[in-house]
C-alpha cells in the first residue's frame, strides 16, 4: 500500500508509465509505478483507497461518483490516481468517468496525462461521445493546439452547445476570428452563453468596437443578455472610450436590473466611466453600489490615478482603510501610480514605504527618483 505523503509529486516521467499501450489491454496500468509518483496527506483519499481496494462488489457508478466527488472538491490530482485504482480493479470506466477525469487534467494543466486519457477512449471506443468530446476539446483548445481541438470536435457525434462553444472560444483564443465568426453562424442552436464567449473573447483579444457590435446583434436576435454579459460589453466599451455607448448600456442595465447592481457590473460601470474620463459618474455608481469589494475601490484608486487627481486618490484610499477593507497590491500599485501622476513625490514614498513593497514594485518606485 502506498505511503502518504503531504507533499504530491507528480512527473512528466510517471505519467509516461501510467497507461500502458499494450493492444491486448489497452486500459493496462501499473499500480506500484503510480504510487511511487502519487501521495497525499488526506483521510478522506486515505479512506477511498481503501474503499477502492477493499470493496468487493464497487462498481463504475461507484467508482465514478467517488471521483467525481474529489474533482468537485478541486482534488484533481487524487481523482486522477483513484482513477488508476480502478483500472487496476478492473472497472471499465464510462463516458461520464473519462469526462470527469479529462476535466481534471485540463485543470491541472497536464497535457501529457490528458492525452493519455484520449488515447484510452480512442480505444474504448467512447471518443465519439459527446460528454467525452467536450472535455477532450476543452483540453486541447486550452492546452494545445487548435488542430488538434479541431479534430476532436470533428470526432464528436452530434457535438452540442458546449462543443461548439468551446471550439469558438479556442478560434478566438488563437485569433483566428472568421473561423469563430463562421462556426458561431454554423451553430444549430446559440444561448447566452455562446453570446457571452464572443463578446468577451473578442474584447480580451483586443477587438472591443467587433465586442459591442456583437452584443448589438445579440439584441436584435431577442436574446437576454445576463450579468456576465452585461459586464463583458461594458469592459469592451470602455476600452475604446465609447461613452456614448456605455450610457446607452447603463441605462439598458438599470433597465433590465434596476439599481440592485451586481457588484461584477458595477464595478465595470466604474473603471468604464474612469477610462472615458468621468470621474463624477465613476464615483457616483461606487457610492450606490452594494456588496462593495477590493476590486471597487481600486478600480476607483486607479482612475483617479489615471486622470491625474492624486489627492482625490489619497482620500478614497483612507477612506478605504477606515472601512476595514484590506489594500491589496493593485491598490498600492494604484496610489504609487496617482502620486506620481500628480506629483506627489513625498506622499508616494510614504505609502511606499509604509506597505513596505520596496522589491515587489520596483517598477513603479524607480519612476519617483525620476520626476
Amino acid at each position: 500500500m502506498f505511503r502518504l505523503n503531504p507533499n504530491y509529486r507528480f512527473s512528466g516521467a510517471a505519467a509516461a508509465t501510467i497507461f500502458n499501450n499494450e493492444a491486448h489491454n489497452p486500459l493496462f496500468i501499473v499500480p506500484k509505478v503510480a504510487n511511487t509518483y502519487f501521495c497525499f496527506s488526506s483521510t478522506s483519499f486515505a479512506d477511498a483507497c481503501k474503499l477502492f481496494d477493499e470493496m468487493s462488489d464497487l462498481d463504475v457508478v461507484s467508482a465514478t461518483s467517488i471521483i467525481g466527488t474529489f474533482s468537485k472538491q478541486h482534488l484533481h490530482k487524487e481523482a486522477i490516481y483513484l482513477f488508476t485504482r480502478m483500472l487496476f480493479n478492473n472497472i471499465r470506466p464510462t463516458e461520464f468517468t473519462f469526462g470527469t477525469v479529462i476535466h481534471s487534467s485540463t485543470l491541472l494543466k497536464d497535457l501529457n496525462i490528458g492525452k493519455q486519457l484520449h488515447g484510452c477512449t480512442i480505444k474504448s471506443g467512447l471518443n465519439s461521445n459527446v460528454f467525452v468530446g467536450s472535455a477532450s476539446l476543452d483540453l486541447y483548445s486550452k492546452l494545445s493546439t487548435i488542430e488538434e481541438a479541431r479534430k476532436v470536435f470533428e470526432d464528436t457525434h452530434q457535438p452540442n452547445v458546449v462543443s461548439y462553444t468551446t471550439l469558438i472560444s479556442g478560434y478566438i483564443k488563437n485569433k483566428s476570428f472568421e473561423d469563430a465568426l463562421w462556426l458561431f453562424e454554423e451553430m444549430p442552436e446559440r444561448n447566452v452563453v455562446t453570446w457571452n464567449a464572443m463578446i468577451s473573447g473578442f474584447s480580451q483579444t483586443g477587438y472591443n468596437e467587433e465586442a459591442v457590435n456583437i452584443f448589438i446583434e445579440m439584441l436584435r436576435e431577442r436574446v437576454m443578455p445576463n450579468e456576465s454579459t452585461f459586464s463583458c460589453v461594458i469592459i469592451a466599451a470602455a476600452n475604446i472610450g465609447a461613452i456614448g455607448k456605455g450610457r446607452s448600456l447603463h441605462g439598458y442595465v438599470f433597465k433590465c436590473l434596476g439599481d440592485k447592481l451586481n457588484v461584477f457590473i458595477g464595478n465595470a460601470l466604474i473603471s468604464f466611466y474612469a477610462k472615458c474620463g468621468n470621474m463624477e459618474d465613476s464615483l457616483l455608481v461606487f457610492d450606490k453600489l452594494r456588496g462593495r469589494n477590493v476590486v471597487s475601490w481600486n478600480a476607483l484608486v486607479c482612475g483617479y490615478a489615471q486622470n491625474g487627481r492624486g489627492i482625490e486618490a489619497i482620500e478614497l484610499f483612507e477612506r478605504m482603510i477606515v472601512s476595514g477593507l484590506k489594500p491589496n497590491d493593485v491598490t498600492i500599485l494604484g496610489m504609487l501610480w496617482a502620486c506620481s501622476h500628480a506629483g506627489l513625490v513625498t506622499e508616494g514614498y510614504s505609502y511606499f514605504n509604509k506597505v513596505l513593497v520596496f522589491g515587489k514594485h520596483y517598477s513603479v518606485a524607480v519612476r519617483f527618483t525620476r520626476i
